[in-house]
């Protein structure tokens, strides 16, 4: 998702762009089954913040244009999420959250505490207040990267499995990448993360996802509702699934009995990159002139990709710098 965002980015500045990829779009952890698109909270504000903030945003227009491009489906639904308020004690915390969002989230999304409100999709929450926001929005990731990959391709850019290195170089290689790179540099930059989801035959298009007990409920407009996922730092193999899919899919059950006969049509595992700063990597390469790094995406890696794109695009191909320091490998370098 990263390497066909920048390309996408740089083929309408007016660049020509090769995509070298050797398992073909979708293959690896940005052909999952999740996609929740979902901000960080609304306070203690940061770059990181501020960055995907404005990423959600662009999202909104940008999943539009890329299937108007590619004549597909992305699966993007600015359907917003829900979540629940499982302690009387973080009710203010909540509408504290709300009041900061006015300000922070500038008038184009909103942060809200409502109270017991009587929808059958709502998720249990023991305090009857739940927090809904119209910032988050869901995609089908799956969908969403073959899109991309036939935008970059409408635009004029190639996308092969093979094929020679040439001009500016961008390094979208995920976990496989970090390990390349930590091995270099001869001290780890961030690892991979193994994440198992599941998908359902429940139709549900154009709710909100749900986020509650560590889960994530996202109905796709396919008919489909996913859930996941897991996240396992400690793994043998990066693509087979096991029992820890079925108990997510068990726990999902219980808590929303709507799913209760809803039958399991997938199960998918992936490794998703994870600096250790927990932001994206974008810039140039640490050790490689005029090679640049996308990559660190880890579980917002779709929320960030839209702009991560535009910004890498531009100081490739004009110089200019418009990165948030805290994504520059130095900084990686330099954590703990």
């Amino acid at each position: 998702m990263f390497g066909l965002s920048v390309a996408y980015a740089c083929l309408k500045s007016g660049a020509s762009v090769r995509v070298v990829d050797p398992n073909g779009p979708a293959a690896g952890a940005s052909g999952g089954l999740v996609g929740a698109l979902a901000p960080h909270t609304p306070d203690n504000w940061n770059p990181k913040k501020q960055f995907q903030f404005d990423s959600l945003i662009l999202s909104r227009t940008f999943w539009a244009d890329v299937g108007k491009a590619a004549d597909m489906p992305t699966g993007y639904t600015p359907a917003g999420r829900l979540q629940p308020i499982l302690q009387e004690k973080q009710i203010p915390l909540a509408i504290e959250r709300a009041d900061q969002a006015r300000t922070l989230w500038q008038g184009k999304a909103k942060w809200t505490v409502l109270d017991r409100p009587k929808d059958p999709w709502a998720p249990p929450s023991p305090t009857g207040h739940l927090i809904f926001d119209d910032l988050s929005a869901h995609i089908h990731p799956r969908q969403a990267t073959q899109a991309l990959s036939a935008a970059v391709q409408a635009l004029g850019g190639d996308v092969v499995r093979r094929g020679a290195l040439q001009g500016a170089v961008v390094d979208a290689t995920g976990w496989d990448g970090l390990k390349s790179l930590s091995k270099d540099l001869g001290r780890e930059v961030g690892n991979g993360v193994k994440g198992q989801a599941a998908l359902l035959d429940f139709a549900a298009p154009d709710q909100p996802q749900l986020f509650a007990d560590g889960l994530h409920i996202v109905p796709h407009q396919d008919g489909t509702t996913a859930i996941g996922s897991t996240s396992e730092r400690v793994f043998k193999n990066a693509t087979n699934t096991d029992n820890q899919v079925d108990d997510i899919v068990a726990k999902a059950k219980r808590l929303y009995p709507q799913l209760r006969g809803a039958d399991v049509v997938e199960r998918w595992a992936g490794v998703r990159p994870r600096a250790l700063t927990r932001a994206p990597i974008l810039g140039k390469h640490p050790l490689k002139d005029g090679w640049f790094i996308a990559n660190g995406g880890f579980k917002i890696g779709f929320g960030m990709a839209p702009l991560a794109g535009q910004v890498l695009a531009k100081l490739i191909l004009e110089g200019l710098n418009d990165i948030p320091a805290d994504f520059d490998v130095a900084l990686v370098l330099e954590a703990e």
